[in-house]
């Protein structure tokens, strides 16, 4: 055990006692190891029919300090991958590749890349001794296998330490859970459903919705009745393990900005998978990254459903882990799926993200066609430390750090999607 892991046990003593019972250990070489993503052990869930996401780590060792490689192996089954490193604060400059052979036909998929955006909070939650460089996770559907190569190919003259391929199995859901249907899993009014109609069309208010609560806290001095909220599928409609989150949620004093983000990996994932995919990012965010809870916000599918992220209450300003530097200003939205490399939001996803924008920003009496000044609270790589930020209350990741997040085509839609949000009828005055 490195000096740093050894610090990291004595700093976090209750959450590694916790992990440990799920039986959280890393081999070297080609072993892999199951690191159950909750405390259930083996992953199965109370006696309800349910399975709990499960993780499971190959630790990425050789002798070539700028290169890694692993040949085709045979994993547990999973669903989301991606490559992780001991120490957040190293950058990786370089690229890693994975192919995956699919569990359903035995074929292997092609080279796929993953990005590397993703930078842990720039509050203390980005400060505990846990926390873990990561990538990007990639959706890749059901698998058994894996091939891997990583080669530090920038300044970095190695590849980080401890560097070692995280697989997530998302595990299951009761019928009907996990997707808004007959669980009560839907806040406000309109869609809850995974799958909307064929024609994209909203539809009406959905049976037995429970209405958002009133803001509380700060956001509930700044304007005088809150603006009606669209529906949301709660984190109990899509499956949240909650035992994976460990601390309460911090808040904002209010919400100034909404940053668009998109989850990369894949489109081609069906609306009912919509649960399954962000049940495994949440525990990619927690098991991996060693974040306290998912990072986003919220979750919006190319059906246009719109998903509760993380916990504390989506008519609060909850505080998330998106936006590096700007954080403590803002909430994200994360669209699932990949728009740099050819997806293109649909018209209900579009919507979506621009009713979700115009409420949360009305809740605080923000202007979602408007521009704000914030102040950076990191270096970004497009804007220093105490700097002052002139953005859209409607931006995009890119605008506010070094990415390419939230991809071209999505990027390029959110001029549309500021007008929408300003027409919504989830706005305030609308």
């Amino acid at each position: 055990m490195s000096p740093r892991g050894a610090r990291a046990r004595r700093a976090n003593g209750k959450k590694y006692a916790t992990w440990l019972a799920a039986g959280v250990v890393v081999l070297g070489g080609t072993a892999v190891t199951a690191v159950a993503a909750s405390a259930g052990g083996e992953g199965a869930g109370p006696g309800d029919g349910t399975r709990s996401a499960k993780a499971h780590a190959l630790a990425l060792d050789g002798k070539d300090p700028k290169r890694r490689a692993l040949p085709r192996t045979g994993t547990p089954t999973f669903s989301l991958v991606g490559v992780s490193w001991e120490d957040s604060g190293d950058t990786f400059e370089g690229t890693a590749q994975i192919r995956t052979r699919e569990a359903a036909t035995g074929e292997w998929s092609e080279w796929h890349d993953l990005d590397f955006d993703i930078r842990a909070p720039e509050s203390t939650e980005g400060e505990e001794p846990e926390v873990r460089g990561a990538s990007e996770p990639l959706w890749v559907g059901p698998s058994d296998g894996v091939e891997a190569r990583v080669v530090a190919d920038g300044e970095e003259t190695a590849v980080p330490e401890a560097l070692r391929l995280d697989m997530i199995d998302p595990g299951e859901t009761v019928k009907g859970k996990g997707n808004g249907k007959d669980n009560g899993g839907t806040q406000g009014g309109g869609k809850g459903d995974a799958e909307p109609p064929t024609s994209g069309a909203p539809t009406g208010p959905a049976p037995g919705a429970v209405p958002a609560q009133e803001p509380t806290g700060p956001a509930a001095t700044t304007i005088p009745t809150a603006p009606t909220a669209p529906a949301v599928v709660s984190r109990a409609g899509w499956g949240a393990d909650e035992s994976l989150v460990q601390d309460p949620p911090s808040y904002l004093n209010e919400v100034d900005a909404v940053f668009v983000h998109h989850t990369a990996g894949t489109n081609d994932y069906t609306c009912a998978d919509s649960p399954a995919v962000i049940r495994a990012i949440l525990t990619y965010h927690v098991r991996t990254n060693g974040w306290n809870d998912v990072g986003y916000n919220f979750f919006v599918d190319k059906c246009g459903t719109v998903f509760e992220g993380r916990a504390g209450g989506v008519d609060r300003p909850v505080l998330g882990a998106h936006t590096y530097g700007f954080n403590s200003y803002s909430s994200g939205v994360s669209l699932l799926g990949d728009y740099e490399n050819g997806g293109t939001p649909t018209a209900a996803a579009r919507q979506a993200i621009a009713d979700l924008a115009a409420w949360k920003l009305g809740l605080h009496g923000v202007d979602p066609e408007a521009e704000v000044a914030l102040t950076a609270a990191a270096d970004t790589g497009v804007w220093k430390k105490g700097q002052v930020a002139t953005l859209n209350t409607i931006s995009g990741h890119r605008d506010g750090y070094a990415t390419l997040c939230p991809g071209a085509t999505l990027y390029s839609a959110l001029p549309g999607i500021r007008t929408t949000a300003g027409a919504s009828p989830y706005a305030i005055g609308n």
